[in-house]
């Protein structure tokens, strides 16, 4: 075998123009679907954090009570048993946050629009103001009553002025339908299709909204030191809590079949939640969630877009087959001789086919290479350039910044799918140049 790989390296070289553009047009085909996977494996962390910093959290905790009716709502009156088990978990975070949250309805001018609104108690949240940036308006007075701060799509859509005054339509915490005024003091920058979730107002204004009291709330929220750890502090601070109070948890045939996906099956949290509904209990039970439980569904985005890039991949490679075969089959033909020289020399039909397909084989694995390298420096010079973090682009950018998360799993299985191709590519004219009859070989060389 070893003799094989001198002779296969040094047939490479012989033909080093026809073995560059071979390479390079795989290299190519793996450029691309590396920069694709790369950047989706960014997306969900970037996504992730953006969205943490707007909702001040990498870990929620919800208290759960359930009204005579038996209707589950949310609010936590009394967070002492939070903060001792927070301490216990050894977790080490940043900061905590206690926010309340409005689903609801923007009305202004016979208009219409889905909307969320935290309220936020911002004499503890002072980083809130230096993460949210305005385009237009201020903080200043966010803290009087009935204070807005909205989102730049919504604005655009619902086609609003600063100090424009809209009627938000909510619900309160038990289901009671109910009506706030409130004054436009702030535009943050555009969120996309996260706009409708992105607003904020004075938390006591938005509790006496939602009938919960001045120091009642809904979320309490941990800001962690190490977001890549989100998933592992989570389960942490459930167990520590789990000792003191009552904590939803599921079963292990509920978590078996759990989906971070769009399939029939549901999330972690949509479990949570349907568990609220579905069991009954007394006072408050708590339930322990992760920022990337309520983004599930970015994980089938990134898993979409990972077939995307193999299956752009798998086209690339049926029109560079074609290339390859060619290629080979030219091969085959102007070493006619070789071949028959080496099979008079007692050399089998099966080392002759192992020869050239491991010319083909160096030939994938190299042009992957390379393309795995092209993918580097190009995504080394694009993350240089800063988009700005007042775009609808910046909640999938690190800091302005595109980034990028190469994904050794997927770059494995395209590395296998290219060495796949490229053999079948070359195995034809391979099986039919092993099978030639020596004399016949040098007869026809002649």
């Amino acid at each position: 075998m070893g003799t094989l790989t001198k002779i296969a390296f040094r047939n490479l070289n012989r033909q080093k123009k026809r073995s560059i553009l071979l390479g390079s047009a795989i290299a190519f085909g793996v450029c691309i679907v590396t920069l694709i996977s790369g950047f989706a494996g960014a997306f969900q962390q970037n996504l992730a954090a953006n969205i943490a910093q707007m909702n001040a959290g990498h870990i929620f905790i919800e208290g759960v009570e359930k009204t005579e009716s038996g209707k589950p709502f949310e609010t936590i009156r009394d967070d002492k048993l939070l903060t001792q088990a927070l301490e216990e978990s050894g977790i080490r975070y940043e900061t905590v946050s206690r926010r309340s949250w409005a689903d609801g309805s923007i009305v202004f001018n016979g208009k219409r629009t889905a909307q969320g609104i935290y309220g936020v108690n911002f004499d503890t949240e002072p980083l809130l103001q230096e993460r949210i940036k305005l385009k237009e308006g201020s903080w200043e007075r966010i803290q009087e009553p009935g204070m807005l701060v909205l989102n730049e799509g919504i604005v655009k859509k619902m086609k609003l002025e600063l100090n424009d005054k809209v009627q938000f339509e909510l619900r309160t915490v038990t289901g009671q339908k109910n009506f706030g005024d409130f004054t436009l003091v702030g535009i943050s920058q555009d969120m996309g299709m996260f706009s409708s979730m992105i607003a904020y107002t004075n938390q006591v204004y938005l509790n006496s909204l939602l009938a919960l009291g001045p120091n009642e709330y809904e979320f309490f929220t941990v800001m962690l030191s190490d977001m890549s750890k989100a998933e592992e502090e989570t389960l942490k601070l459930a167990q520590a809590l789990k000792g003191k109070a009552q904590v939803f948890e599921l079963s292990p045939e509920e978590l078996a079949s759990v989906s971070t996906g769009s399939t029939s099956m549901q999330s972690r949290f949509t479990k949570l939640q349907k568990q609220a509904k579905d069991t009954t209990w007394e006072g408050v039970k708590y339930r322990v969630y992760s920022i990337y439980d309520t983004l599930s569904f970015m994980e089938d985005i990134v898993g979409v877009i990972n077939m995307v890039s193999t299956t752009i991949l798998f086209v690339l490679f049926l029109i560079i087959m074609v290339g390859i075969s060619n290629t080979f089959r030219m091969v085959m033909f102007e070493r006619i001789k070789e071949i028959g020289t080496m099979r008079a020399v007692g050399m089998q039909k099966k080392s002759v086919r192992n020869l050239f397909l491991l010319e083909a084989s160096f030939l994938a694995l190299g042009g992957t290479v390379a393309g795995w390298l092209v993918a580097g420096l190009v995504m080394g010079v694009v993350s240089l350039f800063n988009f700005g973090e007042d775009t609808v682009l910046s909640l999938f950018l690190n800091h302005g910044h595109f980034s990028f998360s190469p994904q050794p799993g997927t770059m494995v299985v395209h590395c296998l799918l290219v060495l796949l191709l490229t053999l079948i590519a070359a195995y034809r004219p391979v099986r039919k140049a092993s099978r030639l009859v020596p004399a016949d070989a040098l007869r026809w060389a002649k």
